[in-house]
């Protein structure tokens, strides 16, 4: 009984075969974040034979207060997400392939990942990313769990292609709320609640229990105390884009994707959303208050930060002056809006 695994195949909707399905998938983690170091670490400690992270961003002390597989050094010195990643996954279980992606998440690199992969774990931050995953795990007929969180609420769905509702059924167009971590705060809690939903989902799916899936889209309040479960399956939907009876997947497609540009002799970049998001320049202006001084018209909001000043126009279309990095251009973008 002193095996690495005994306790796990002791719990017996796993048991030895479900232990040898485990040690023969792979799970990609998009995202290395908050929920993606806490999905990750403990599906390695639990034998997941294959684990590929991606992650563009590298770590931050901002990071430490949250993302558990990080250190004090790692910060230091600015160490990718990805790569700090692996280095603490390999020492946790060496048995496991884990495979570090400094990079973008977009069509081209995902679809390249996603020829063998059993399962997707979202560890994302924004909803742009999160499309272009629910579009092609519905291509690929890959389920994959979504998870979000931001302040002390959080909320997580496991999406089965040809099964349940997918992620464009449930939101039909792309959230605009501008709450991020980086302009409202987040807990651990909610973090570490999330990723146990969603490491309980997955172990599920990589041990070939569907039966036991939760089935409900799931939100919790940990600081309000509040809990709620819904059934989707009325949400889903035969004309639906992405999972319908018809599916031409529009966020694989180059009009649906956020679009960046350096602007020729001004120290800019602008991001275009694919879609215009009708802000409410009032709530916005008050969310980024905390970030930089702000200043507001009927038009756009300009909000002046340490280094950089972020213009938001009302119909989604951004500036952000002081840098000519579309790479830490579209980081900002995102901390700041989501």
């Amino acid at each position: 009984m002193n095996d690495r695994y005994s306790r796990q195949q002791l719990f017996t909707p796993i048991g030895v075969e479900g232990q040898q399905h485990l040690q023969q998938k792979h799970l990609l983690i998009v995202g290395a974040g908050a929920l993606g170091s806490a999905t990750a670490e403990p599906l390695v400690r639990a034998g997941v034979g294959r684990v590929t992270i991606i992650d563009r961003d590298y770590v931050e002390w901002s990071n430490l207060q949250r993302q558990q597989l990080y250190t004090e050094q790692h910060a230091r010195e600015k160490t990718p997400k990805a790569i700090a990643a692996k280095e603490r996954l390999q020492a946790i279980n060496a048995d496991v392939v884990v495979e570090a992606i400094v990079g973008d998440a977009n069509v081209e690199t995902l679809t390249e990942l996603l020829s063998d992969v059993d399962l997707v774990i979202d560890g994302t931050d924004n909803f742009d990313i999160r499309f272009i995953i629910n579009d092609l795990t519905q291509k690929h007929h890959i389920p994959w769990i979504y998870g979000s969180c931001v302040g002390s609420y959080g909320a997580t769905y496991t999406i089965l292609p040809g099964t349940t509702p997918c992620l464009h059924c449930l939101l039909q167009a792309m959230p605009n709320t501008g709450m991020t971590c980086d302009t409202v705060g987040i807990i651990s809690p909610a973090v570490q609640i999330v990723a146990a939903y969603q490491v309980a989902e997955a172990f599920k799916i990589l041990t070939n229990n569907y039966a036991a899936l939760r089935g409900t889209f799931l939100t919790f309040d940990v600081w309000q105390n509040q809990h709620f479960e819904m059934k989707m399956q009325a949400a889903k939907n035969p004309g639906c884009q992405s999972c319908g009876e018809a599916p031409s997947y529009p966020y694989l497609a180059f009009e649906q994707q956020t679009k960046s540009a350096v602007l020729c002799g001004r120290d800019a970049v602008q991001i275009r959303p694919a879609q215009s998001k009708n802000y409410d320049l009032e709530a916005l202006a008050s969310t980024l208050a905390s970030q930089g001084t702000v200043q507001q018209n009927p038009y756009l909001i300009s909000c002046q930060l340490a280094e950089q000043r972020i213009v938001i126009f009302k119909d989604g279309r951004v500036l952000i002056h002081g840098t000519h990095d579309i790479h830490y251009a579209k980081n900002l973008y995102y901390r700041l809006l989501g």
